[in-house]
């Protein structure tokens, strides 16, 4: 007879790492200062972050979660569908629909609750959604929640993309989602042709700004406003837990659309709201934003001087052009083992490996602050630079060996 837990016996590859001394995960922090954190009493640069703009520890932001906890308690202890809406959401809805130009705003409890929840309450059983193969997680996993067929495209791969979109029949709807910058490679989905195909074959476009909101466009709101298509996507969604500094998520669009989405998602009717601390966090985000344009500006150089610092160290950064920066490795032990050299560094990076991304492109993932200072930016190329050298991954004058270039050159050929 099968027994359910059999499987626990079969997973060892964590209790291996934890044994070598290299496992990179649940690393409790017991101390933030944003871009300086304390792990096990060392004090560590924190380039693995999404806190782009710095505003975890904003004195603005700290001021109105402080606020909102006297106002309204702890925590809503309810859904939004029944006795958890606050003012405060409702006010956050209208503040982002404003600033992402949209009819309404619907705030769900995460930023993956938000896909989850859009998708699989607008994709019905005779209905196809497009999927670019780099996409989010969340956004697979509401594919399948849905009822419809998910066509999975190759990155960034428009031939690809526009071969599936002519499969499909015309009495389909059709939805095509996309992140507007990926969030383990860092470079941004080819918007202006996907919008060309969906017009042209009738589909609607949903863009995931998760890690372009706040970083991209010439007023911060995405990879939409950043190629200036903000008339042509349907749908935008974001998360509070990047450039916001804060937890959730929300879905922008026709209000129509959204009154549907309200009553039919499941993971808004059935979960409890996103607590008032974290509601105020956004709105007081929301102020800084949009009063504060250089620290768009800051991150953006932060991020460049990392990238071109990597690159002339020897490093393949792939097409990075955000302020996520992966350093393509390609080997899943020796991914852990760069990570634990680079913590001893003291660097906390996140390294990447399958499923996150496909097997084989293994990669440590960097990413940058607006509050990052040159010195941390020294010690972060600094610390690269020798981890490099004693792994082997770069030779005594700086060069990368191939083990860390053949990744971009596999992925032009697919």
């Amino acid at each position: 007879m099968a027994d359910l837990f059999a499987k626990r016996g079969r997973f060892t590859q964590a209790r291996d790492l934890i044994r070598a001394g290299i496992y990179p995960y649940f690393r409790a922090i017991r101390e933030s200062e944003g871009t300086d954190v304390f792990v096990d009493g060392r004090r560590l640069v924190m380039v693995g972050s999404n806190n782009y703009l710095g505003l975890t520890h904003h004195p603005h932001v700290l001021e109105k979660v402080t606020r909102a906890v006297e106002r309204f308690g702890s925590g809503c202890t309810g859904s939004r569908f029944l006795n958890g809406t606050l003012a405060l959401h409702e006010e956050l809805e209208e503040r982002l629909a404003r600033f992402v130009r949209r009819e309404a705003a619907l705030v769900f409890s995460t930023g993956f609750q938000t896909n989850l929840g859009t998708i699989a309450a607008l994709v019905g059983k005779d209905d196809i959604v497009y999927c670019d193969r780099d996409n989010h997680a969340s956004i697979f996993d509401g594919c399948r929640l849905s009822f419809g067929v998910t066509k999975k495209f190759r990155h960034n791969d428009m031939g690809h993309l526009e071969e599936l979109l002519a499969e499909g029949p015309d009495e389909a709807g059709k939805l095509i989602v996309v992140d507007g910058v990926f969030s383990m490679l860092g470079d941004l989905a080819n918007l202006p042709r996907i919008v060309e195909l969906a017009e042209r074959f009738g589909a609607r476009v949903l863009v995931d700004e998760a890690h372009s909101l706040g970083v991209l466009g010439s007023n911060g709101r995405g990879a939409v406003e950043h190629f200036g298509l903000e008339d042509r996507v349907d749908l935008v969604m974001g998360t509070f837990s990047k450039s916001l500094a804060s937890i959730g998520g929300f879905i922008a669009g026709p209000e129509g659309v959204l009154h549907y989405v309200k009553h039919h998602a499941r993971p808004l009717i059935f979960s409890a709201a996103t607590p008032p601390a974290a509601a105020a966090a956004v709105l007081a985000a929301l102020d800084v934003l949009e009063t504060q344009p250089e620290l768009r500006a800051r991150v953006t150089h932060n991020a460049t001087r990392a990238r071109e610092g990597l690159r002339a160290l020897g490093f393949d950064t792939g097409d990075a052009e955000t302020p996520i920066v992966p350093v393509l490795i390609g080997e899943r032990e020796r991914t852990f083992l760069f990570w634990n050299a680079l913590f001893e560094e003291g660097l906390f990076a996140n390294p990447v490996t399958s499923p996150a991304v496909p097997p084989g492109r293994d990669l440590i993932r960097t990413s940058y602050m607006a509050t990052h200072t040159d010195v941390h930016l020294d010690a972060v190329l600094r610390g690269f630079e020798r981890a490099g050298k004693r792994l082997g991954l770069l030779d005594r004058d700086g060069e990368a060996e191939e083990v860390v270039r053949p990744r971009r050159a596999q992925r032009a050929r697919r």
